[in-house]
Formats: C-alpha cells, sequence, structure tokens
C-alpha cells in the first residue's frame, strides 16, 4: 500500500535474554537490522516493559512500525481460538507461567503481530535465509539455557496438540551418568534436564564455558543430544537437522553429536546424506546467532503481509 511503513519490529525471547530489534526487508537475505537492545530476562513485568519502552521509543524516532514479530520460549499458547491466546503455559522458567506475553505488546503497539517459539522461528529463518534454503524439511535444535526442537514440514512450522517440545523427551541415560538426577522441574531427567546448559553447570559443579574438553560431561551431552537426533530421523525424517545454541560453541561437539546419532541409529537408515559421518546432515545454523531474531522478522513479515496477527 503506497506510504506504508516497512519498518517491521523483531522479538527474540529467551531465558536468558529478550533481543529486541527493528529493521527492513533486505532482498532475498531476509532483515536489516536498524536497532537493537538486548534485556536480561528477569521479572515478566521489568523485562516487558523494558521491551515495550524500546519499540516506542523507535516509533518516535523512526515512524510506525507495521508489524511486530515475537518468538518466544515456551511452552507458549499457539491455538488463535483459545481464550489465552499468545500466553506463556507452564514453564520451567520461575515467574513466567501464564503471563499474557502478546497482548502486553498488542495493548502497547497497537499493530499486527506474529508468534511462534524461538525453536520453529529460528528454522523458518534458517529455512529462508540460512542453512536449509534449498530444503522443504528441517529440525532445528538449540541447546543453551534450555533445549528447544523447531519442526519445519513441507515449508511449514509445526503445530497441532501444541508445539513440538523435544528437550523434553527422555533418553536412555549414558552408563556413566548415574549419579546425576537432573534439573528439570517437571521430568528431572528430561533431556533438558540432563543436557541444557544449566544441566551440564549443575551435574560438573562449574558453568559449562569453563569445562576442559575432555571433561567427562561433553561425552554425556554429546549422547543425549544423539539420541534426539536419531529420534528426529526415524520419527520426522528432516532432510538436515540444524543444532546451535550456547552450549554448541565447545569446540567439537558436533562431530561428537554426529557420531552419537549414526551410533544410535544403528546402521538402520541407509542414505547418502548419512554418509562421510553425517558431516552435511547435521550442521551448524547458516545465521549464526542470528536464526532467532530473523526467525522473529519472518514472523513480522508474515503478519504484516496477512494482516492476521494481533494488533
Amino acid at each position: 500500500m503506497p506510504g506504508e511503513s516497512d519498518l517491521l519490529g523483531a522479538i527474540e525471547a529467551g531465558g536468558t535474554k529478550f533481543i529486541c530489534a527493528v529493521g527492513r526487508r533486505q532482498g532475498h537475505d531476509g532483515c536489516s537490522t536498524l536497532e537493537e537492545l538486548r534485556i536480561p530476562t528477569t521479572d515478566p513485568t521489568t523485562t516487558l516493559q523494558a521491551a515495550t519502552a524500546f519499540f516506542l521509543s523507535q516509533r518516535r524516532a523512526r515512524g510506525p512500525i507495521r508489524a511486530l514479530g515475537l518468538a518466544t520460549f515456551g511452552p507458549i499458547e499457539l491455538d488463535r481460538s483459545a481464550a489465552n491466546y499468545g500466553s506463556m503455559l507452564a514453564t520451567p522458567k520461575p515467574g513466567w507461567s501464564h503471563v499474557p506475553l502478546l497482548a502486553s505488546f498488542a495493548r502497547e503497539l497497537g499493530c499486527p503481530m506474529g508468534l511462534d517459539t524461538d525453536v520453529n522461528a529460528a528454522a523458518m529463518a534458517e529455512l529462508k535465509w540460512g542453512a536449509g534454503r534449498d530444503l522443504n524439511s528441517l529440525a532445528y535444535i538449540t541447546v543453551g539455557t534450555g533445549i528447544g526442537v523447531g519442526i519445519i514440514v513441507n515449508g511449514q512450522c509445526v503445530h497441532g496438540l501444541l508445539h513440538p517440545e523435544g528437550g523434553h523427551i527422555v533418553p536412555r541415560r549414558h552408563p556413566d551418568d548415574r549419579g546425576y538426577k537432573g534439573n528439570c522441574p517437571f521430568h528431572g531427567d528430561c533431556l533438558e534436564g540432563l543436557a541444557s546448559g544449566p544441566a551440564i553447570a549443575a551435574r560438573a559443579g562449574m558453568p559449562a564455558s569453563e569445562l576442559g574438553a575432555n571433561h567427562a560431561s561433553w561425552a554425556f551431552v554429546a549422547d543425549y543430544l544423539g539420541q534426539l537426533c536419531a529420534q528426529l530421523v526415524l520419527i520426522q525424517s528432516p532432510e538436515r537437522i540444524i543444532i546451535g545454541g550456547g552450549v554448541m560453541t565447545q569446540a567439537g561437539l558436533i562431530d561428537q553429536v554426529r557420531d552419537r546419532m549414526l551410533h544410535w541409529l544403528g546402521g538402520y537408515i541407509q542414505r547418502p546424506q548419512l554418509g562421510n559421518g553425517a558431516a552435511a546432515y547435521v550442521v551448524s545454523p547458516g545465521l549464526g546467532e542470528r536464526s532467532g531474531l530473523m526467525g522473529a522478522f519472518a514472523l513480522a513479515e508474515s503478519a504484516a503481509s496477512s494482516h492476521t496477527g494481533i494488533g
């Protein structure tokens, strides 16, 4: 529409930080960021007020925001017919259960809004602009404060009863990892309770970033993530698995994950994509640390074009 603003807003809402940004579409390579702010994820009131203030200040400085994309940690209600659409559900993040996340931004900003999980949004960004741009299906895994799984099938994010929550599957315990009970408040030793950043730190008694490359914890983490990848292959059959997040910056970890995935598949799946140690099948994000934020911009683009988002 002539004269309509092309300014888009994006929020990657994580358990550790909210990344808020405004930007504009940039050809076939995603969105260019004009301004960005990182806000620690503390209590909901403080965090949401700071995020809202950022967008209000950008609107005053740059003009109307055409649409806002919200890519958030979860679980989150994605059923548009539900009275609590856009609200957090019961979450391991203390204090955030049942927070009306989307409504709080819609009330203050009054623009169309797109919503999905942070990992679904990151998966879509990788499909459009990153390591999956030649594909129709993929799985995106992030391993950090929590463990999340986003799934794309036939070019669309998977929603159903809820949304994928692959971080809470229960893996077989590594034979040398019997003393640690896991730290998930819902399941104890689910995948997130055993292999997320906080779980690694709780087991080892120090942050994952301080562990040496030969620390026993990495063998456990690689095995559990390898089991996740193997189960995704068997259940979803994605054309590629993309795995990122702060924990995956550990040198050599992705190679160990590939090796353990192949171990757990046991030679049952014979496809050329799994050759050469699955080096071209389980890969790092093509967008690096920007996958989640670019996914939020993709949600904003969709809301702006369809005008079906809350606003």
